[in-house]
């Protein structure tokens, strides 16, 4: 069996995210599942592992994902056909045959997301499923002090929904860039991972703190109490997309 990773873009909008789920096959690892599987003529679903989980309607423009599978074809031949057979809104930019041990999501180093707002009177027509439009007046200046309350090493369980206490909810965030251009709010997230939800809370704080909903002093109480239920809000899943991968 030889190991393969992938690189993939997606239009999230009308997926059930990315992770394979029991009562659905309309996520994006099920489609890509699918169509390997079809390809290798094997009986049972190849097994995928993607470097994070994106929520339903989330994008993506480089998830990376591996997947183990016994063929002698080329990796150029494995991306024609995977382009080939799945659905229009999967993109499949690169394949390429990686070391046996290597994992999508355990090996990963870095991670890069982008939030867009789009902060125009009028939605952008061809913007609207990429883009959470919310035409109020921003401080972006006083969103920019906000960075340095997230920035480094820090729990985030209060900008998070993980059910479980069983893992470690701390995280390293190495830089978090906010800049306007054409009437779009660009938030852009970089990171050694993130947990469930975390960028939507982040950016949820960051509009609310624009807006003058909150003060940067409430936002650093949320993060000190380290607790699930301090923060409600959180942004629209179409306006973030998934940028990078690094290993």
């Amino acid at each position: 069996m030889k190991n393969f990773s992938a690189t993939i873009q997606y239009d999230g909008t009308r997926y059930s995210g990315w992770q394979r789920q029991g009562n659905t096959d309309n996520t994006i690892e099920s489609k890509i599942s699918m169509v390997l599987s079809n390809m290798t003529d094997s009986d049972v679903p190849v097994e995928i592992h993607g470097s994070g989980r994106t929520d339903a309607g989330v994008h993506a423009f480089g998830q990376v994902a591996n997947f183990h599978i016994d063929t002698d074809m080329t990796c150029e031949n494995i991306r024609e056909y995977m382009n080939r057979y799945l659905p229009e809104d999967i993109n499949i930019l690169e394949v390429k045959e990686v070391d046996t041990r290597f994992h999508a999501r355990l090996n990963a180093k870095e991670k890069t997301y982008l939030y867009r707002i789009d902060n125009n009177k009028k939605a952008d027509v061809f913007l609207r499923r990429f883009t959470h439009w919310s035409p109020d007046t921003y401080d972006i200046d006083k969103m920019k002090e906000l960075i340095y309350v997230f920035l480094g090493k820090h729990d985030f369980i209060s900008f998070s929904d993980m059910k479980s206490n069983k893992k470690s909810t701390v995280r390293d965030i190495y830089s978090i860039h906010i800049y306007e251009k054409d009437g779009i709010i660009h938030i852009e997230y970089t990171g050694n991972g993130f947990l469930y939800h975390m960028v939507r809370k982040l950016t949820a704080a960051f509009m609310e703190v624009g807006l003058g909903v909150k003060t940067i002093d409430d936002i650093k109480d949320i993060l000190e109490k380290q607790d699930r239920q301090a923060f409600k809000s959180m942004a629209p899943a179409k306006g973030l997309a998934l940028m990078k991968v690094m290993y």
